[in-house]
């Protein structure tokens, strides 16, 4: 089994504009700068024979190169548990129209539809037992976040291992857009 998921890599020059922003939540796990990214579909764990799928039809998903811009910031949350803080990606139909190409290629692989809403995000950190009122003034202190614009002219396949700091993520195929 392996677990995958399909998502567009954040340039350097974005992330570095991401990490000024990485400060005052305490108990925050900050993710580095290569692990910023824009899932497109998340794949979970998967056998090989599936994943080889997935891999081929994520081939075929052709798109324009689209250029992207982050604004904003917000959180995650299950109830009062606040699990994580995010830079929210300008609204862009190409995005959009990408993300839903790699869901049908996660169709046509074998994988049950997601039902969960689609809303790309960059993950700034991951939280754990998190005060309220200090996420809500983080928030309120980055909100108005907006990078320059960035053309992205490729996807990929990456892999997620889970570990004692959090997940590690690694290129496993990159496809070309545009």
């Amino acid at each position: 089994m392996i677990r995958l998921f399909a998502a567009i890599a954040i340039p350097e020059e974005i992330g570095e504009g991401l990490v000024r922003r990485q400060q005052g939540l305490p108990g925050a796990r900050w993710r580095p700068t290569d692990h910023f990214h824009i899932t497109l579909r998340f794949a979970g764990e998967i056998s090989e024979s599936v994943a080889d799928d997935l891999d081929a039809e994520l081939n075929v998903v052709s798109g324009e190169a689209p250029t992207l811009a982050l604004a904003g910031v917000g959180s995650f949350q299950d109830g009062d548990d606040i699990h994580a803080v995010w830079a929210g990606v300008a609204e862009n139909p190409a995005l959009r129209q990408l993300a839903k190409r790699c869901e049908s290629a996660a169709r046509k692989a074998g994988l049950a539809p997601d039902r969960r809403v689609w809303r790309p995000h960059v993950t700034l950190a991951y939280l754990s037992h998190a005060d309220p009122a200090r996420v809500a003034a983080w928030v309120q202190g980055h909100n108005l976040l907006k990078s320059p614009p960035f053309r992205i002219t490729s996807f990929g396949l990456y892999s997620s291992w889970l570990g004692h700091e959090g997940s590690t993520y690694r290129l496993e195929r990159e496809y070309p857009l545009g």
